[in-house]
């Protein structure tokens, strides 16, 4: 299993407030988390730098190489709800931070089979041969509008309320996460990322890469980005099994 990830502030962003990190685990085993921090100043640093501090930690110091299912999935509810418990109590300890929040992707890849939980409009996506298929749905408004059949997709990715998120680590003292699994296939690539890259680079062009090498996969889409606008920080993690 190979893997590489990228960030970059992106063209008018003054600080990169994304964050990311991955890693082997005994058996085989990889994990990734990515995050968008969000509010003030330094705000969506912090709250990103917490995610992934406290989902890594997790990750590394929890999981052994015969852990079952069900104990992987225990790990990553475990990890992500931490997170958020400890963005909140950091928030309400310095009133500079109130608000602050982060997205949240992370995945447990073993055996064939990733285990993958989210928040936020951070998403995953599983390139399998020809076909690229997005794995995460965003807590979202623009999402909650496209799921009723008000807006289409392609509407989705100019309205003016792209940003505005449901669902985010941190803001309140408990969140509720998206959890599922799924099989990846030798050759497959898994992608991880946030915002600022698929609110500049097509589907297709994802696809495309995913056939490349992780590290020139990254390179590559995050360079589309920045050629399309780089509005946003943006950050990518690939996983080729």
């Amino acid at each position: 299993m190979l893997l590489y990830g990228m960030s970059d502030v992106g063209l008018v962003r003054k600080s990169n407030q994304d964050g990311f990190a991955f890693g082997e685990l005994p058996g085989e085993g990889a994990w990734v988390v990515v995050c968008d921090g969000m509010g003030g100043a330094n705000g969506g640093n912090v709250a990103s730098k917490i995610a992934v501090d406290r989902i890594s930690w997790q990750f590394k110091s929890t999981y052994w190489k015969n852990i079952s299912d069900d104990g992987i999935k225990n790990i990553m509810i475990t990890a992500v709800y931490n997170a958020n418990r400890a963005i909140y109590q950091e928030a309400q300890s310095d009133r500079s931070l109130r608000g602050m929040g982060t997205t949240v992707v992370a995945a447990i890849m073993r055996g064939g089979r990733v285990a993958l939980a989210h928040a936020g409009d951070s998403r995953a996506y599983l390139a399998s041969g020809s076909k690229l298929t997005r794995v995460t749905t965003d807590h979202s408004i623009v999402q909650e509008l496209v799921n009723h059949g008000d807006i289409t997709e392609e509407e989705a990715r100019v309205h003016p309320q792209k940003n505005i998120i449901t669902r985010v680590l941190g803001v309140e003292p408990t969140v509720e996460i998206d959890y599922q699994e799924f099989e990846i296939l030798p050759g497959d690539c898994l992608l991880l990322c946030t915002d600022g890259l698929t609110n500049y680079v097509e589907d297709r062009e994802l696809l495309k890469a995913s056939a490349m090498s992780p590290k020139d996969c990254c390179s590559v889409l995050v360079s589309m980005a920045k050629d399309s606008g780089g509005g946003d920080n943006i950050t990518v993690v690939a996983v080729k099994n």
